[in-house]
């Protein structure tokens, strides 16, 4: 079965996410910091988590796909580690555990200069499509 290619969604068009990267082995995607701050001028922690979790379920959705099935977020955890006020951040989902009910993804998401700002995971539940 051909894996299935990233659609960005209309959250992921706002944000600025663009994706990178993508494989059945993880899929990489960048967000601009501008536009996506709080108050502070700091990046906005929720926005870090969206791309954590875009990231890591297109990641789980290609694996899903190449075997007839799709995906829906079960869990969400991220740590952030640093702030940011501009460039670029990096994400990068890598498998954890890739089975045929659940899979889960590690993803780091680093500055421009490579500093890690945030790690998170995300598992997905796997299902068969409606």
């Amino acid at each position: 079965m051909t894996p299935w290619t990233i659609v960005p969604g209309a959250l992921d068009e706002r944000l600025g996410i663009v994706v990178t990267e993508q494989s059945v082995d993880g899929v990489s995607a960048s967000m601009p910091v501008d536009g996506n701050t709080q108050s502070l001028g700091r990046l906005h922690g929720g926005a870090t988590a969206a791309l954590c979790e875009a990231t890591g379920s297109w990641a789980a959705m290609i694996h899903a796909s190449t075997f007839g099935k799709v995906c829906v977020g079960v869990d969400l955890n991220i740590t952030h580690h640093r702030g940011a006020r501009e460039g670029r951040i990096h994400a990068v989902a890598t498998p954890a555990h890739r089975g045929r009910r659940i899979a889960t993804y590690d993803v780091r998401v680093s500055d421009d200069e490579g500093r890690l700002v945030a790690t998170a995971r995300i598992t997905n539940l796997l299902v068969d499509p409606e």
